[in-house]
């Protein structure tokens, strides 16, 4: 079911409500068990926010064919959960969106032959969307700087030096990168200008670290039961975080016997660094970052033409960057 964000944008919930089959359909794994958790985890209540992106700026492009629109939107929902279901085995977590993870129910191995599988179909829809080379390396630059950004998640894990810039640096690979590619390959399809492919890219990278800022602050402030993800499942995975690299600037002795603890933290020790984050100032330092970047998107997207799609992108930008879930 698409997400009731949604319906304040109808024209947009229609295309969203079109393009669940489709992406139903071009996953046809034979696995049927493995083809049903994917299945699930495509219906199971996730924003569709790449695809939503890529549907409302193809707006600010000419007339060009609906179907190589759709199969654009639905690749980089493809990708997207893909990355989702590799993460969820390096993070170990047991749920996602609500539901038991592939990985959790059918071992590891499995869960990363599904995400790969997922590599594939997102190929295809990219072919189906476009076969200009440009655009084709486009998508492969995107792919490998998002996997690089996960790679380098390995020399920033539990470490205690790691800094604001170390963090900006491993988001924009993690998150941003495929936000960003939303906005430019939703201008490349629809024959958008220069200009439009050139700001749709500092939109969606601005408005990709801000959102992966406020999911980090939701790590130590959310409810669970809205979030649909345990608390502070980062910290546990080693994952240091903006609201946590803050609080160690100035509460780095409280926090370093905790920390050093690193895998053997207990949910006590957890709920005592949450605390310190909150009480040092960390957490309110992270908001006004995220704010600062939420204001920052906001002035890209007065840049646009006027017409309803920059109207909806200043609607929908707002309520996703001050979000509670």
């Amino acid at each position: 079911m698409v997400h009731a964000l949604w319906r304040q944008f109808p024209r947009i919930n229609l295309k969203l409500i079109a393009l669940e089959p489709y992406l139903l359909n071009a996953v046809n794994l034979p696995n049927q068990p493995i083809h049903h958790k994917i299945s699930q985890l495509l219906k199971s209540g996730g924003k569709f926010l790449r695809p939503g992106f890529f549907y409302i700026y193809s707006e600010f492009g000419q007339e060009v064919d609906p179907a190589k629109i759709k199969a654009g939107a639905a690749a980089v929902e493809l990708l997207h959960v893909a990355t989702l279901i590799h993460d969820d085995v390096i993070d170990e977590s047991p749920i996602r969106r609500g539901i038991e993870t592939i990985h959790t129910e059918y071992g590891q191995k499995n869960a990363i032959y599904a995400g790969d599988y997922l590599f594939t179909c997102y190929f295809t829809q990219v072919l189906k969307s476009t076969q200009d080379p440009a655009n084709m390396k486009r998508h492969v630059d995107a792919m490998q700087t998002i996997l690089a950004g996960e790679l380098d998640q390995m020399k920033y894990n539990f470490n205690q030096q790691m800094t604001e810039a170390d963090y900006f640096h491993e988001i924009t690979g993690k998150t941003a990168e495929l936000f960003r590619l939303c906005f430019q390959q939703s201008a490349l399809v629809s024959q958008a200008s220069d200009q439009i492919f050139k700001l749709g890219g500092e939109i969606g990278l601005t408005i990709g670290q801000a959102y992966q800022i406020l999911d980090d602050i939701l790590d130590y402030s959310g409810d669970p039961h809205q979030t649909k993800k345990p608390v502070l499942e980062d910290l546990k995975s080693g994952v240091y975080t903006l609201p946590l690299i803050f609080a160690l600037q100035t509460a780095q002795k409280q926090l370093k016997p905790l920390l050093d603890k690193r895998e053997q933290l207990t949910h006590e020790d957890i709920a005592q660094i949450q605390a310190i984050v909150v009480q040092s100032g960390g957490l309110q330092q992270a908001i006004q970052s995220a704010n600062q970047l939420t204001a920052k998107a906001e002035k890209l997207i007065a840049q646009l033409p006027e017409r309803r799609a920059k109207r909806d992108l200043q609607t929908l930008t707002q309520l996703l960057l001050t979000r509670k879930q």
